[in-house]
């Protein structure tokens, strides 16, 4: 499953590393009404792709699955609906990303670190605690998906803090 999800991850993350310098050079040229463009173009660009990749991940789940786990009919299974459940996560996970990756163009390492730090690692240890207690085995698959929703409502509300100081929207 995260050998697939990485694939469909490495979108958002070129698509933040790319857009990255354009950030940074018109936030240098205190263009920001191009900033702003960028913003918000992006967030809708985003929000395409979110929903393209989460419904191209459900019709590729059996191939993907098949390459990996072929050989055991049982694990299959397992296989395909853990990743239909996974992939989910799709929908959020590219906000964050380029969350991340807008604040570290925009010269603020540490709200970038602090979006991905929290999203990696603090709330999906702590989903992956809770939600098996909750929801047994698939609250493993969820912990991903509760995980990018707790990141993008801390993105979120760091966007929105920010928007100001940096004038983006």
């Amino acid at each position: 499953i995260m050998y697939a999800a990485f694939l469909f991850v490495a979108v958002f993350v070129g698509y933040a590393v790319g857009s990255a310098p354009i950030v940074s050079y018109h936030y240098g040229a205190r263009n920001h009404a191009e900033l702003n463009n960028l913003y918000s173009k992006s967030l809708r660009l985003i929000g395409v792709i979110a929903i393209v990749m989460t419904a191209l991940s459900m019709l590729v789940i059996p191939y993907v699955a098949r390459i990996f786990v072929g050989y055991d009919a049982g694990l299959f299974e397992l296989t395909s609906h853990a990743f239909r459940l996974f992939s989910w996560s799709f929908l959020l996970a590219g906000f964050n990303i380029f969350a991340s990756g807008f604040f570290t163009a925009l010269n603020n390492g540490l709200i970038s670190a602090v979006i991905s730090f929290a999203r990696t690692l603090v709330f999906q240890a702590v989903c992956v605690l809770l939600l098996p207690a909750l929801f047994g085995v698939n609250g493993i698959w969820f912990a991903t998906i509760v995980a990018e929703g707790l990141a993008c409502v801390l993105s979120l509300w760091l966007i929105y803090r920010k928007r100001n100081a940096y004038h983006y929207a």
